[in-house]
């Protein structure tokens, strides 16, 4: 297993327009109007309702949208014929129930919403798909059933990108903790964390560099697992990228570490003031150039 550190030094580079476009303004109406309690069971009109939110927001940007089986994912495609194998990028958008959930996970819907919008934006129609998934909360039930139902076409997706809290901040010595001894790892959390096994460990070498050249001022920690190690740690199979590393499907989680930083993950104080959408527009800003520049390169 291999920790990595980046704190980005030069600027430059494509996708300058869009990336600049990306505000905090955006990021901020959408954790707002997803912040409140919307358990899959326990508050079903509120899930159904952000579930519908989710899918006029990309029907709106020109995707084709299913909501899909009776977990209701929301899959968003691009509109015509794809030779290629999807990236895709999905978050959860159900809650604990009776928290309202701006960090966990808000914050990765708005990220997703904003990097579909800056990728349409674009022009040139990109191979690259969307999901939001329901059930996470419930033992990842919404990205268990997508995977299933691709199989065994998961070469049809060239990898995965999943959000799963990527809001929450702190520049305090002794804001951030890890779950197992790392060495080097930091203790402050102003970090985007990124995650992934043997299958997927380029994309965080992808997203350094991207780092690098177009969003210096946001550190990313990559913790590359090797040798099926994932397989003993059951900490790293707590989102919705596990069921695809299970799959043999490349996919890289981003998160800001939840409860290792997030004093109020899984709380009624998970709410929409507690969060840094500065913080939060870089990391989308990231995402969209690392998105981006693995569709362009294949």
């Amino acid at each position: 297993m291999e920790l990595r550190r980046t704190k980005a030094t030069s600027h430059g580079g494509s996708l300058i327009d869009a990336l600049a476009s990306m505000s905090e303004p955006e990021l901020f109406k959408t954790v707002a109007e997803l912040a409140e309690p919307r358990h899959m069971f326990v508050q079903r009109a509120q899930n159904r309702k952000a579930a519908q939110f989710i899918a006029d927001a990309f029907e709106e940007l020109g995707y084709a949208v299913e909501l899909e089986g009776e977990l209701r994912n929301v899959v968003a495609m691009p509109r015509g014929a794809v030779d290629r194998p999807l990236v895709l990028v999905g978050a959860h958008y159900d809650s604990v129930p009776d928290t309202p959930g701006a960090d966990d996970n808000a914050s990765g819907i708005a990220a997703m919403l904003a990097c579909a919008r800056a990728l349409a934006s674009l022009g040139t129609p990109l191979p690259v798909g969307f999901v939001a998934w329901n059930g996470e909360e419930d033992g990842l039930l919404g990205s268990i059933a997508f995977v299933a139902r691709r199989q065994p076409a998961g070469a049809s997706i060239a990898a995965v990108h999943v959000l799963e809290m990527v809001g929450y901040a702190s520049h305090e010595a002794g804001s951030q903790r890890m779950p197992f001894p790392v060495p080097g790892a930091p203790d402050v959390g102003d970090f985007i964390g990124l995650l992934t096994n043997q299958r997927s460990n380029h994309l965080v070498e992808l997203a350094a560099k991207q780092a690098e050249a177009l969003v210096p001022e946001l550190p990313v920690v990559g913790l590359k697992v090797y040798l099926g190690l994932e397989g003993w740690l059951p900490v790293l199979h707590r989102s919705d990228h596990s069921p695809f590393w299970k799959a043999k499907i490349p996919a890289m989680l981003w998160t800001d570490t939840a409860e290792f930083r997030n004093p109020n993950y899984h709380r009624l104080t998970d709410t929409w003031e507690t969060l840094d959408y500065a913080f939060m527009r870089r990391v989308t800003q990231l995402l969209v150039a690392t998105v981006a520049r693995q569709v362009r390169t294949g």
